[in-house]
């Protein structure tokens, strides 16, 4: 999706320079795993330990609180949080704008917070075969070592600390867009899935509150299935690579 982004950008006339554009895809890539932060079960619980899995309880109550306590008549009663808060367009632009803001207030630091942790989920996402087999360790030292990289060549002239955004203080405002992406596109692709993603909330639709968005029933599939690994994944695989011939300029 953030290839597709940097293709788009080229086209504006807003070019990423390479960091940029390899940095967002990975912290996209990462971000795309964070909603599902209200499912104890889910691959980000196991990301960081301890941590991660009391993060996990922690957003699912609060999930499941702001479901209680927005519902309409329509909305089916439920038993916890997942697929509700972290699922709508709501969470994913606050945690964009509060990753843009800490990176802006914090900098080189905060920076470097904001890639390790969207590094070590990238690489649980992208590479979760050999990440569930290996130590905790290891990927947790693969992640450092990959945001300190980024955040390095980042920082050089030229390489993209103030792209889009070139005032003065403005630097990394961008980080925050990819974050909003990741989480936007993890929506949408549970939007295709049989249960559908309420990810309009609050708006109202009918009598529901948290309608869950999605194709007619019988465009969608179960999560995992064979549409979703032999024909989405490498559909997906070549549009982004294409987005990124383009927005290097390749093509």
């Amino acid at each position: 999706a953030w290839l597709g982004v940097g293709a788009a950008a080229a086209a504006a006339g807003h070019a990423m320079p390479w960091p940029v554009l390899v940095a967002g895809a990975l912290i996209c890539a990462g971000a795309a795993l964070a909603p599902d932060l209200d499912h104890k079960a889910a691959t980000i619980s196991r990301a960081f330990g301890p941590i991660s899995r009391a993060l996990c309880e922690v957003i699912d109550k609060i999930s499941y609180s702001v479901y209680k306590s927005t519902r309409k008549a329509g909305d089916p009663r439920r038993s916890g949080g997942h697929r509700t808060l972290t699922h709508t367009w709501v969470w994913a632009v606050l945690i964009g704008a509060g990753a843009s803001a800490l990176a802006m207030i914090g900098g080189r630091w905060a920076v470097l917070g904001i890639l390790f942790v969207h590094m070590v989920l990238a690489v649980e996402g992208l590479l979760w075969r050999a990440a569930r087999v290996s130590s905790d360790v290891l990927v947790w030292l693969l992640g450092a070592a990959s945001a300190w990289i980024l955040a390095d060549v980042l920082h050089k002239p030229g390489n993209g600390s103030d792209w889009l955004f070139s005032a003065p203080g403005q630097e990394y405002l961008w980080l925050g867009l990819p974050i909003v992406l990741g989480a936007l596109v993890h929506d949408i692709g549970d939007a295709l899935t049989v249960s559908g993603c309420p990810i309009l909330w609050p708006i109202p639709i009918g009598r529901k509150r948290w309608y869950p968005i999605g194709p007619p029933k019988g465009m969608r599939f179960r999560a995992g299935s064979w549409v979703e690994l032999k024909v989405l994944m490498p559909v997906f695989m070549l549009l982004g690579g294409m987005g990124g011939l383009a927005a290097l300029g390749v093509i």
